[in-house]
């Protein structure tokens, strides 16, 4: 099959010298990463989440910049047939492939040199956002993020969709990591609650990363796709365009998130921030949250631990308190003359803004112990997370593991004992891969 697309949106009508930016960008070293990230959203719906699985099925796909006399056309080979109806593009697939040209042609040509200054960093993470059309300032700041796992089992699927149904009745826009499971479930609800409120303008965000689209392509209710750069700027991107989040069960990754997030909101420099934290699920997974609370207690403490409320099996509950505490959000934002739309007042330390690699060597050199601060511990405990997270699904991590082994984690070992025990139970749930799919652990957990 071969076919020739235009884009859309702000990718649609360009200047000369940006086609010549484009045509010049696919056809440097960027090309496979451009050409990787298109296949992931022309694969949208896969039942898998291995992306080397995805690149090997099809390697015989091709796609380029052509120049036109208003722009450009992306001239797709082989291309997998379930894009297309009838022949036709399916229109949110067309999107997202504009976005894909923008994201990472445009804008990775734009930031290649960012040095690693933190304000500059949020500013790149801004600049990103807003190019994307991401922050709109004449809107309500009604946006929730929604994190958890993309292997979830059906009812805890169902209990997401719930939650969004509640959200959407209420008026709340939806923002997750734009995959199945967990980040597909809150975003179907919603639409249902706006359709039932006439909400015709609701907004499902998904925010991805170039080395895990492929793994977690982007569901088909994502109406805004922006692809950040790398893991980092995805997760400040979330924090900082949030006015509440909502973390359900999920696996390497969601814990990831969850210690993210929490590194930042102990620094003291954030003591008087509002942004409320609420893990949930259904009843029967209310074992999970025990785990995951008792993790952070015995590592991060009684103070982490209050910086977030559990709330089981009640859809309801959950909506009418991010409801509430939405008033003390935006009280003190106005109090402190910060933007309803991007917090630019959170802090955010270097530990957590720049990129990690999961090398065996970088994994094996993390200080897990409590000789330290403990949103130290936090961030370092994160990078273990996402090396995880990369052997598990990312196609740079499988090839990492393939090549040398399993990813050693050490460290104190009342720390290494607890990670075990978490890690021990994603497992027999089936958290860290699609169910079906026989998983052969990345890791292996030793004490000091």
């Amino acid at each position: 099959m071969h076919t020739q697309l235009n884009p859309v949106g702000n990718m649609k009508l360009l200047s000369q010298v940006e086609v010549d930016q484009l045509q010049k960008s696919a056809t440097s070293d960027l090309y496979n990463l451009y050409r990787n990230c298109s296949l992931a959203v022309l694969n949208a719906g896969s039942h898998t989440d291995d992306a080397e699985e995805i690149y090997q099925k099809y390697t015989d796909f091709h796609i380029q910049v052509l120049r036109r006399e208003r722009g450009i056309k992306l001239d797709l080979e082989n291309p997998p047939e379930h894009a297309f109806v009838d022949g036709v593009i399916i229109k949110g697939i067309q999107e997202h492939l504009s976005v894909v040209l923008r994201d990472i042609l445009f804008t990775n040509a734009k930031y290649k040199n960012i040095s690693n200054d933190s304000s500059e960093i949020t500013h790149v993470t801004f600049d990103i956002l807003r190019n994307a059309n991401v922050i709109q300032p004449e809107t309500d700041p009604n946006l929730i993020t929604c994190w958890g796992g993309h292997s979830i089992n059906q009812i805890e699927y169902k209990y997401t969709k719930e939650v969004g149904y509640q959200l959407g009745l209420r008026g709340f826009n939806i923002c997750t990591g734009c995959g199945p499971g967990a980040m597909k479930g809150p975003m179907k609800g919603a639409t249902i609650g706006h359709a039932k409120q006439r909400n015709n303008f609701g907004r499902y965000i998904g925010l991805t990363e170039p080395s895990i689209i492929a793994a977690e392509p982007p569901n088909p209710i994502v109406n805004e796709l922006v692809i950040m750069p790398d893991i980092e700027k995805r997760l400040e991107a979330f924090v900082r365009i949030s006015h509440g989040i909502i973390i359900f069960p999920g696996g390497a990754g969601t814990s990831e998130e969850l210690l993210y997030l929490l590194g930042i909101m102990l620094n003291s420099k954030n003591q008087a921030q509002k942004l409320p934290i609420i893990l949930t699920g259904p009843v029967e997974s209310e074992e999970y949250f025990k785990e995951i609370d008792a993790f952070i207690g015995a590592t991060l403490g009684a103070k982490a631990q209050s910086l977030y409320k559990i709330i089981i099996g009640d859809a309801e509950k959950v909506a009418k308190t991010l409801k509430i505490e939405l008033e003390d959000v935006l009280t003190y934002r106005k109090n402190i003359g910060d933007s309803y739309h991007f917090n630019w007042s959170l802090v955010i330390e270097s530990d957590f803004q720049h990129p990690f690699e999961p090398t065996h060597e970088n994994m094996a050199n993390q200080n897990i112990s409590y000789d330290q601060e403990t949103s130290t511990l936090a961030a370092n405990l994160r990078r273990i997370f996402s090396g995880i997270v990369a052997g598990n699904v990312k196609s740079s991590g499988i090839k990492e593991v393939r090549d040398h082994g399993p990813f050693e984690i050490a460290g104190d070992p009342k720390i290494m004992a607890l990670m075990d025990k978490l890690l021990t139970s994603f497992v027999e749930q089936q958290r860290m891969k699609l169910p079906g799919t026989k998983y052969q652990p990345c890791y292996r957990v030793i004490g000091e």
